[in-house]
């Protein structure tokens, strides 16, 4: 007489926590090794933002108040460009690829993953903006009353805005073409409505109305804080803790969003 036996019943996953120290480091680790040898999207990152510059002072040359009242807000704007860049397509090209997928197997969880590209590209945020903000005050004669900290400061946090915004557009993007492609719809539009080229006050009052819930417009009135007050004041806390909450916020909108198959 045989008897039938029910199938094992597979072992349960044990749940992983939200945010795991270890396993974030782990991953900013790796792809700060992958980056290693991407020497093109280093210097993108790195020494784009830093050219700009040099080339923007010089386009006024005959003019340098002109370089003083809008490189503050280019030293914020520069970096939060080329780190959405190249956050959106490094991060596609490792779901693409199939690497995303093989890794969400694993006991990684999304927060690991997302937290740990943001370590990663933040660490190359800080490079980035230090080196911009050194040559912008120290060899392009950059002209700002405040402290030099506070506007490493807002560089290095729009810099992290752009990675964030970087890691969440990626899922919605099926090529490197597609990502790029992102651009004009999410940054162009912040870069026109931000300040740069009209007063916030003087534009439509419909745009005036959306440029004061964009992200940019806050880096780019951080910046002219610094630029115009020896001290700090209450409008650039308010300025600075928006962005950085843009930033976390988008940074958590990128987890949830993030798929753990390519198709």
């Amino acid at each position: 007489m045989t008897t039938d036996t029910a199938p094992a019943a597979p072992t349960p996953v044990a749940p992983t926590a939200p945010l795991n120290l270890s396993r974030t480091t782990a991953t900013a680790a790796r792809v700060l090794r992958q980056l290693r040898h991407d020497p093109r999207s280093i210097a993108l990152m790195i020494l784009v933002p830093c050219l700009m510059l040099v080339l923007l002072r010089y386009v006024f040359d005959g003019s340098p108040r002109t370089f003083d009242n809008i490189g503050a807000s280019l030293l914020g704007i520069f970096p939060l460009i080329t780190m959405f860049l190249v956050t959106s397509i490094a991060t596609l090209r490792e779901r693409t690829s199939g690497t995303l997928e093989r890794l969400l197997a694993l006991p990684l969880g999304k927060g690991d993953l997302i937290a740990g590209y943001a370590l990663a590209f933040g660490a190359l945020a800080i490079v980035q903006s230090a080196l911009a903000t050194g040559l912008a005050l120290w060899f392009l004669d950059l002209d700002v009353r405040g402290s030099t900290w506070l506007l490493l400061l807002v560089a290095l946090l729009d810099a992290l805005l752009g990675t964030a915004l970087g890691l969440f557009v990626s899922a919605f993007a099926a090529s490197e073409f597609q990502a790029v492609q992102f651009m004009p719809a999410v940054i162009f539009p912040q870069l026109l409505l931000c300040g740069l080229f009209a007063p916030r006050d003087t534009m439509h009052p419909v745009l005036e109305g959306i440029s004061n819930v964009l992200p940019m417009s806050y880096a780019v009135d951080g910046m002219n804080e610094v630029l115009a007050h020896a001290d700090m004041t209450a409008t650039f806390v308010r300025d600075v803790l928006v962005v950085a909450g843009c930033a976390l916020l988008v940074l958590g909108l990128g987890a949830a969003t993030l798929r753990r198959r390519t198709t």
